[in-house]
């Protein structure tokens, strides 16, 4: 990181409000390392009171201009909040594309709203575990609100958008055959559904879609999801969506099923964080000169690759 700084000294600062301190530690969340784990494991015990939404849908349904406009009807209340927008990684840099931060500039001089993009770096397990750490430490900073916005519905990104309290998937009219194509995932993680651009032709036969598909499937919860018709440019069914997001959290509250997510969550990272861990541990076990001898002995055949896996990591028993 540059110009480092101590990974206490950041969560301090951005406890406190410290948005350049807030900055910097998504940033070495974001690129991996020891630092980022120090400042998980540090915001870790800060944290608690943050809500997440998860925006999901396919590339040009307009997420971001529903994000900016859900901004909007989240300040109109008072409330602060932050935005992780799940960006692919720039052949270039490495870094995030910035055109969700473009699009939502209207609230860039809003103090209290805190907008990031977020690319995959080189952070151990990618996505997946670098967005549960920076949401971590928004929730330190005292964010109430985090909008995670995802760029797609690939599977790295409807699991991080599936992972939070609630889950958006976003439509547009016409969309029906891929929603019929894509509904195991979707229907999996959606809590609410919307159909965006929803002036265009098209709308109410993609209602009638998703409606049909809602019926033909075994929810596993009392929670129906609810179909909401926006016009994002225009702010209209904003407010509604938003409201469909407080039912939903409410009802998660009373059920029960608020706690049983989060530790849900807790061991879906977890076990990420063994795997990734014992996946690098594999190539460097893999990559020492007694392995090249091995991969000789299997070339020979004077042993067979599971022999040689026991061999590597002590025994079958590991």
């Amino acid at each position: 990181m540059s110009r480092r700084r101590d990974p206490a000294e950041l969560i301090d600062a951005l406890v406190t409000g410290d948005r350049r301190a807030l900055a910097r530690a998504l940033s070495a969340v974001e690129e991996g390392g020891e630092d980022a784990r120090a400042i998980g494991r540090l915001a870790h015990r800060h944290g608690g009171g943050a809500y997440t939404v998860g925006i999901t849908g396919a590339p040009g349904a307009g997420k971001s201009t529903l994000t900016s406009a859900l901004i909007g009807v989240v300040r109109g209340v008072g409330d602060e909040v932050a935005v992780l927008a799940i960006d692919p990684s720039s052949p270039f840099s490495g870094g995030a594309i910035l055109g969700d931060r473009v699009r939502m500039q209207d609230h860039a001089l809003d103090s209290g709203v805190f907008i990031r993009s977020m690319a995959t770096r080189g952070h151990l397990g990618g996505l997946s575990l670098a967005t549960p750490q920076a949401i971590r430490v928004l929730d330190a900073a005292g964010k109430p609100w985090v909008l995670v916005e995802t760029v797609g519905v690939g599977q790295v990104e409807v699991e991080v958008a599936g992972a939070a309290d609630t889950t958006v998937v976003v439509v547009n009219p016409g969309w029906g055959d891929a929603v019929q194509a894509n509904k195991a995932g979707l229907l999996e993680i959606a809590d609410i559904f919307v159909i965006n651009k929803a002036d265009r032709p098209g709308a109410s036969e993609t209602r009638r879609d998703l409606t049909n598909m809602l019926e033909m499937t075994d929810l596993a919860s009392e929670w129906v999801p609810p179909i909401i018709e926006t016009v994002a440019q225009r702010s209209e069914g904003v407010a509604e969506l938003w409201e469909a997001v407080g039912s939903h959290r409410s009802h998660l509250q009373s059920s029960g099923g608020l706690e049983a997510r989060r530790e849900g969550r807790l061991a879906d990272e977890l076990r990420t964080i063994v795997a990734r861990t014992l996946e690098l541990r594999a190539y460097e076990l893999t990559g020492s000169d007694t392995v090249a001898k091995l991969r000789d002995d299997i070339a020979a055949r004077r042993i067979d690759p599971y022999d040689a896996a026991d061999e590597i990591i002590g025994g079958p028993n590991g």
